[in-house]
């Protein structure tokens, strides 16, 4: 069973998402008619806005980071990870169960953004990006299309993160893993066909602060949060 820790205060790590390149995180379609898209973007189903899912942002950060944290080589089971990175994205099992720390929220589409490419792209705030693929035997052309969030679109960026104990230390070694994560993934991308160009991004205005939701002073200050986000 979970030992559940104490809930002292919930800190809000926000900013901005900035696309360098397209960005390409799938979704589905009910139906594909012919000269239909091979590969559509995930949208909110209510605004039709692409979205950044959370789990696109949780997986690929912890994968990041259990990737340089890996000292046998390969990556490690998630029982085999580091305290720091069990606490902050969760372990569940049989022999271990830690709550995550961190709540990721969804990436919406800023309104900056919708008001900057309405009305501009192939399709609703998305382009269309062409490719082909050739067989090696055959040499024969397989042409396909891809939805892509187009670069220089921008999406908000929240995190959420439980303060469960009082110790600055260990909050302080909590931030200073989110921020090498943050750091790890600028230099890497997200979404699909990373390898073809696909998926760089920025963060901007990146910043965190204590929501004080209980009487509870947290010994770390909103300052000190930010410079840990942004140092590493």
């Amino acid at each position: 069973m979970a030992q559940i820790l104490a809930l002292y205060d919930k800190i809000e790590i926000s900013g901005d998402i900035r696309l360098e390149t397209g960005l390409h995180i799938g979704g589905s379609s009910e139906f594909s008619p012919i000269g239909a898209l091979d590969n559509v973007v995930i949208r909110d189903p209510l605004t039709q806005e692409p979205i950044i899912p959370a789990t696109s942002l949780k997986g690929k950060l912890r994968f990041l980071l259990a990737r340089s944290e890996s000292e046998i080589g390969f990556i490690p089971e998630i029982k085999n990870e580091s305290l720091t990175l069990r606490r902050l994205f969760g372990c569940g099992g049989k022999e271990e169960t830690i709550p995550a720390r961190l709540q990721f929220i969804d990436g919406r589409f800023k309104k900056e953004s919708i008001k900057e490419l309405n009305g501009k792209t192939d399709l609703y705030l998305t382009e269309i990006k062409f490719e082909n693929t050739i067989s090696r035997t055959t040499c024969i052309a397989n042409p396909r299309q891809v939805e892509r969030v187009p670069a220089g679109a921008e999406f908000e960026f929240k995190i959420i993160y439980n303060v469960e104990v009082m110790d600055s230390q260990e909050i302080i070694r909590d931030f200073q893993l989110i921020g090498r994560g943050l750091k790890l993934l600028k230099e890497d991308y997200l979404g699909g066909s990373g390898s073809r160009g696909y998926g760089r991004i920025k963060f901007e205005n990146i910043s965190a602060r204590a929501l004080r939701l209980t009487n509870k002073v947290c010994p770390v200050s909103d300052a000190e949060f930010t410079r840990l986000l942004k140092e590493q």
